[in-house]
């Protein structure tokens, strides 16, 4: 049945599937252009039924359907043993993760134009200290005007599913009890260039947002800002969190995506920074990758580039993590709102 788990792979199973990537990622394009992957979606389906509505040889399209079972995306039903009555269901939604990773603006595709191949082939000499990604290259945080607008706007590509779990968490986040008309000041720390506060903005005219970044992006910001509409709503606050104190005022302050890069004691030191910028009452918002084997796949890249680049952690910390720290500093009413990007709010007493 759709949603099943697919058997797992014994380790040298899963390693010719990776020896096949671009093999499986051309058979996974092939059925979202021929429609295979809607048609899945919408039900069982015989293959006769499926070489019927799309033109493609049955033989051939039996082929293309057991590359798809391989990779975990279908059930299979052999009726009777009859090549044309095998029934094929989807085990979870595939079109829309198949748009996701293979659409022209997709996370994977952004991240693929960074310079990775300097590792290609020289990883146990970059394991050694022997080798690195340069400077010039990429450098963490962006050193060059050029370097933060490539990882801004990467950071932008990201935004969709991260803005979609803060509509979904919205209450939790800028409306306070009983004051629903009252204006919500938010400090979004390491905000990127401003797509995310945009997004929230452009649907709650009481909040407004101030961007907290290095310098260099206020451009970036001032012109997110201007092509939304949003001047005097949404704001930019020039500092360096590793060596200041943050704003303080603030009704909500969030960190999205920014805890997982960093040592677990500067981690702990942002966090202490960001309890003496809220208002009492305010909510401390943490969003980010959760670690499971879940976001740990959909972090790949990062992973394996960042091996090169020893001034980013890039480390996925599990919820509790965070839920210890913030409990320890005294924060009350802690909510873990799940969904592509998990959000975790909690109330400073």
């Amino acid at each position: 049945m759709s949603g099943e788990a697919a058997e797992p792979f014994s380790p040298r199973a899963l390693l010719s599937l990776l020896f096949n990537a671009s093999k499986g990622l051309d058979v996974v394009r092939a059925s979202l252009d021929l429609g295979v992957l809607a048609r899945l979606d919408r039900g069982p389906v015989t293959l006769g039924e499926l070489a019927h509505e799309t033109g493609a040889v049955p033989l051939r399209l039996y082929k293309l359907l057991d590359a798809l079972e391989t990779l975990g995306f279908v059930r299979r039903e052999d009726l009777g043993n009859e090549l044309e009555t095998t029934r094929y269901t989807a085990r979870e939604p595939l079109e829309a993760a198949a748009r996701a990773v293979l659409g022209e603006g997709s996370i994977e595709r952004d991240r693929d134009k960074y310079p990775w191949r300097i590792l290609e082939g020289k990883l146990p000499a970059t394991l050694r200290g022997e080798h690195h990604i340069p400077r010039a290259a990429f450098d963490w945080p962006p050193s060059t005007f050029e370097q933060f607008e490539q990882f801004e706007a990467s950071m932008a590509a990201g935004v969709p599913p991260i803005a979609e779990a803060f509509r979904a968490a919205h209450d939790d986040l800028f409306s306070f009890g009983g004051a629903g008309a009252d204006p919500v000041r938010w400090l979004d720390i390491g905000g990127g260039d401003g797509a995310l506060a945009a997004s929230v903005l452009a649907a709650d005219a009481r909040v407004t947002a101030d961007v907290y970044n290095l310098g260099m992006t206020e451009p970036l910001v001032r012109k997110r800002a201007r092509d939304a509409g949003l001047e005097g709503r949404l704001g930019f606050v020039a500092g360096d969190f590793a060596n200041e104190e943050l704003p303080g005022g603030y009704d909500v302050v969030s960190f999205v995506r920014v805890l997982h890069d960093w040592p677990a004691p500067f981690s702990r030191m942002l966090l202490d920074k960001a309890t003496r910028a809220l208002a009492p009452g305010g909510r401390l918002v943490v969003c980010e990758e959760f670690r499971t084997r879940e976001r740990l796949a959909i972090q790949f890249f990062w992973t394996y580039f960042l091996i090169g680049v020893d001034s980013c952690v890039s480390r996925l910390r599990e919820v509790e993590f965070y839920v210890g720290e913030l409990a320890r500093r005294g924060y009350r009413d802690l909510l873990v709102r799940p969904g592509a990007f998990d959000v975790l709010v909690a109330t400073r007493a």
